[in-house]
């Protein structure tokens, strides 16, 4: 059996803990007696049959649906859409869970004579993937199928002809997703559950929706009033998507929702990388000489040649659960499979919190980590991942470490760079924010026409980065970043530091001298449920 994750006091005897640093790493000495870690519990073993165990869910489905093979007839139209790129974190190796669940859909669909089928990526407000990314996730056999007849493609939340209204909420909100999904006589959503954020009616109320209706939950008011966002009964974000998907139910929209989760194997038990995913008390001779060389080499290394080997790697996940059927029913099983491998029990809150962040977020794969993405990995997931109560206490500090270039990708993040440089130039309050500047952003027609034609996010969406800490920022007394760029830090509003000594003195300002310290040992995954 693989060991739980589980929390260490830190004594004179602890070696230093491995932060992640975006593309490189640092060893930190934390202070002992006051100091402690959480680490994440190791992979558990994956199904030795996954595409047999993906059949089973098909055909017992859970809730009150039918097995797939009885909602398919001839002359129907199915729609397949399925989570883009920005899940897992890192990619998995091939065969990605999505290829194998929709060749698994597309046998019974031929079996029952369906051939009206298209497969949509569900963007949201994300940018377009590129071919080479839709066949990872798809395989070459769905996309060489789908693609010359034009029926693989991404979703466009700004494609007024393929966009359906099909009501409001009761808190008045508006439902709007897309038409082709809508019209159909069964979606199938294809999902991946890599933390419990995911799934869900969110898949579809805000994977397929469009700005008009995601604006009522991506706001400052309703991510201040979710209480981690990974705990979907606290989170004002899930409640929105949850009356949305009560509308898209009531409208006739039939979902057959398949939900997957993976293991922790993020970084594999052979190989470089394997060392990171070890507990350093454990590491042998060989773990450190290995280590070391790796960490010599990045430091020689260009930013952007480290980047390119960092997004190259592919996880070797394995697939622990796979749950088929209607939406409420599914999820709920898919939470207590994320949670039996994810929560690790944290008793008391702490003064300080630390956490390294890695070089990948949601919205920079195969692309740079900008200080805006790395404020929304830090304050927006990271902070968030908790049950109950945050880790740190209301006025504490959170310490990360990242180098913070003031660096994006134009292509992919050209909202971003305006946002960065004017809007954050005149506040960081982030009610003042949306209602200043964010309509302008959301409504321009050159941002829009990037997000509609080449691979940038939506003009947006550097807005809902900001507001995804928004409770964060409420709740900390201050943000220190470790090894910043000092300009970037600053224009974030956080304070940057040379060193973790340096910020643990600047913590001591807010927190008193003597704090206690949590560490926040991530990737590989773990939540705390803190009592």
């Amino acid at each position: 059996m693989p060991r739980p994750g589980f929390v260490l006091d830190v004594d004179r005897s602890t070696p230093p803990i491995l932060f992640h640093n975006g593309e490189n790493f640092r060893l930190e000495k934390l202070p002992a007696g006051r100091s402690r870690v959480i680490y994440p519990a190791e992979p558990r073993e994956g199904f030795a049959n996954p595409d047999a165990e993906i059949r089973r869910a098909l055909a017992h489905p859970l809730g009150d649906s039918e097995p797939l093979d009885a909602l398919l007839f001839p002359g129907m139209k199915l729609t397949i859409a399925f989570d883009d790129l920005s899940l897992p974190l890192p990619s998995m190796r091939r065969p990605d869970v999505r290829q194998r669940i929709i060749e698994a859909v597309l046998d019974v669909a031929a079996a029952k004579g369906v051939d009206d089928i298209h497969l949509i990526a569900a963007l949201a407000l994300h940018r377009r993937m590129t071919e080479d990314e839709l066949r990872h996730a798809v395989g070459d056999r769905v996309f060489d199928a789908f693609a010359p007849l034009g029926r693989i493609y991404n979703h466009d939340a700004e494609d007024p002809a393929n966009l359906v209204e099909p009501g409001t909420t009761s808190e008045g909100e508006i439902v709007e997703i897309n038409r082709r999904a809508a019209e159909s006589d069964l979606l199938v959503y294809v999902n991946i559950n890599l933390v419990a954020m995911d799934g869900g009616h969110k898949s579809t109320a805000t994977g397929l929706a469009s700005y008009r209706s995601i604006r009522h939950h991506h706001n400052v008011s309703t991510m201040r009033r979710s209480r981690s966002f990974m705990d979907r009964h606290a989170s004002e974000l899930h409640s929105a998507n949850w009356r949305m998907g009560d509308v898209i139910r009531a409208a006739g929209v039939k979902i057959f929702q398949i939900e997957s989760t993976l293991n922790n194997d993020t970084f594999g038990t052979t190989g470089p990388m394997s060392v990171l995913a070890k507990r350093e008390w454990e590491w042998t001779l060989r773990d450190r000489a290995t280590f070391m060389g790796m960490k010599a080499g990045l430091d020689r290394m260009p930013a952007s040649a480290a980047r390119k080997i960092f997004h190259s790697w592919r996880a070797p996940y394995a697939v622990t659960s796979v749950h088929a059927g209607q939406v409420d029913a599914v999820h709920e099983a898919t939470l207590s499979q994320v949670f039996s491998e994810q929560l690790v029990t944290v008793e008391g809150q702490t003064d300080i919190l630390t956490m390294g962040l890695p070089y990948i977020c949601p919205y920079n794969v195969n692309s740079t980590m900008n200080p805006i993405l790395v404020m929304c990995l830090g304050l927006g997931y990271f902070f968030n991942m908790y049950r109950h109560k945050p880790l740190v206490r209301e006025g504490g500090v959170l310490i990360m470490t990242h180098p913070t270039p003031w660096d994006f990708n134009p292509i992919h993040h050209p909202s971003y760079i305006d946002f960065f440089e004017q809007v954050l130039a005149e506040t960081h309050d982030p009610v003042e924010i949306e209602q200043r500047f964010e309509k302008s952003f959301a409504e321009d027609e050159w941002y829009r026409h990037l997000y509609r034609t080449s691979y940038a996010y939506h003009g947006v969406h550097p807005f809902y980065m900001w507001y995804w800490g928004a409770h964060a920022l409420e709740h900390l007394g201050r943000v220190i970043i470790v090894g910043g760029d000092p300009k970037a830090v600053r224009r974030l509003g956080f304070r940057p530091a040379s060193t973790l000594d340096d910020a643990f003195e600047l913590a001591a300002d807010v927190v008193g001298p003597q704090p206690t310290i949590t560490h926040f040992h991530n990737p590989p995954l773990v939540m705390a449920d803190v009592r």
